[in-house]
C-alpha cells in the first residue's frame, strides 16, 4: 500500500467524522440529548454492555477453532485481550485493529502473522454473510412497510423502469463475466473464487459446527445489544423490531467507515429510524447512548488488556 493511500485510510475517516459531527451538532445543539442521558434506564444500558461483551469473547473463542488446524493452540485469554486490543485501535485507525490483533497472537502466541491475519479475513466473510442475513430479515419484517414508503416516494413506472435496468446490467454482468477473457475480468473471477473458497472453507474445519454456533451467537448478540438498550429511551419502547434491524444495520456499517463510528454512528440511527416516522432527537439521543456505552467498555477493556497482555505472558 502506498504512503498516500496508507494517508488517505487516515484522514477520510477523520474528515467524515468531524464533518457528521458538525452537521449533527449544527441541527441539535447537545443541549438536546442531555435530558434523554438523565432519563434513561441504565438498568438496559448496562445490560445492552454485557450483551456486547459476550459477542466479544465469542468472537475471541471463535478465532481459536480457525488457528486449531492451522497447528497452532492460542491460549483463550490471549485470544480475549487480542480481540479487545483490536476494537480499541479501531477508534485511532480504522481497521488498523485486525493488523495488532494478528501482530498480538504473533508475539506471544508464535502464530505466523499472515497465517493469523489469514483467519481474521475468513472472519469478516462469515460476518459479511450474518450482516447479509440481518438486512434479509429487516426486509421481510418490513417488505410492506419499505415498499409502500418506495412507492409513495417515487414514480411507479420510473421504478419499475429502474427495477428493470438493474435486473438487465445484473444478467449482462453475469454473462460477461463467464464467458469474458479479458485480463480484468479474469483477474475478478479469481479473486471471487477464492472468497468463495475461503467461506466454504469453514465447513471443512474440524469443528465447523462450533464455529458456525459461535458465529449466530456473535450477531444474535449484537442485535439483542441494540434492542436491548432501545428501552433505555421511553420515546423508542414501541417501535417494531424490523425498523430496530434497519437502523442496527444502518449504524453498524459506520464503524468500518469511520474511527470506530464517531459521530456518525448516532447520526445513521436517526436517519434510519425517520424512515418509520420516529422523531430525530430521541432516535439520535438513543444513538449517542447506545455508542458511548460501547465505546466506554471498548476503551476500559481494551486498555486493560493492552496493559495485562505483556503481563500474562511475562514469561515469554
Amino acid at each position: 500500500m502506498s504512503l498516500n493511500r496508507k494517508v488517505l485510510n487516515v484522514i477520510v475517516p477523520l474528515l467524515l467524522a468531524v464533518f457528521f459531527g458538525w452537521y449533527t451538532f449544527s441541527k441539535l445543539p447537545v443541549e438536546r440529548f442531555i435530558p434523554y442521558f438523565k432519563n434513561a434506564n441504565y438498568s438496559y444500558i448496562f445490560l445492552g454492555v454485557i450483551l456486547g461483551i459476550c459477542s466479544h469473547l465469542s468472537r475471541a473463542y471463535r478465532w481459536r477453532f480457525m488457528l486449531h488446524p492451522l497447528g497452532y493452540q492460542p491460549k483463550l485469554m490471549n485470544s480475549i485481550m487480542a480481540v479487545f486490543i483490536a476494537y480499541l485501535a479501531n477508534f485511532g485507525i480504522p481497521r488498523s485493529g485486525e493488523i495488532l490483533r494478528a501482530a498480538a497472537l504473533a508475539n506471544y502466541e508464535k502464530v505466523p502473522f499472515e497465517k493469523g491475519f489469514g483467519t481474521i479475513v475468513a472472519e469478516r466473510f462469515a460476518d459479511l454473510i450474518m450482516i447479509l442475513g440481518v438486512a434479509l430479515i429487516a426486509l421481510l419484517l418490513e417488505f410492506n412497510y419499505i415498499s409502500n414508503l418506495l412507492l409513495a416516494n417515487f414514480n411507479r413506472g420510473l421504478l419499475m423502469a429502474v427495477c428493470a435496468v438493474l435486473i438487465i446490467l445484473a444478467l449482462l454482468l453475469l454473462f460477461g463475466f463467464k464467458y469474458s477473457d479479458m485480463k480484468f475480468v479474469l483477474k475478478i473471477k479469481q479473486m471471487l473464487s477464492g472468497l468463495m473458497d475461503g467461506m466454504l472453507s469453514v465447513f471443512k474445519m474440524d469443528k465447523s459446527w462450533p464455529f458456525i454456533f459461535h458465529t449466530f451467537f456473535i450477531w444474535t448478540m449484537y442485535v439483542l445489544m441494540f434492542y436491548v438498550t432501545s428501552f433505555a429511551v421511553p420515546e423508542l419502547n414501541n417501535i417494531s423490531f424490523g425498523a430496530i434491524l434497519v437502523a442496527f444495520i444502518s449504524a453498524s456499517f459506520t464503524i468500518a467507515a469511520t474511527n470506530g463510528g464517531i459521530f456518525v454512528y448516532p447520526l445513521a440511527v436517526g436517519v434510519a429510524f425517520s424512515l418509520f416516522d420516529i422523531p430525530e432527537t430521541p432516535s439520535i439521543a438513543f444513538g449517542w447512548i447506545i455508542w458511548t456505552a460501547q465505546t466506554v467498555m471498548i476503551i476500559l477493556l481494551g486498555s486493560v488488556s493492552f496493559l495485562y497482555l505483556p503481563i500474562f505472558n511475562r514469561t515469554q
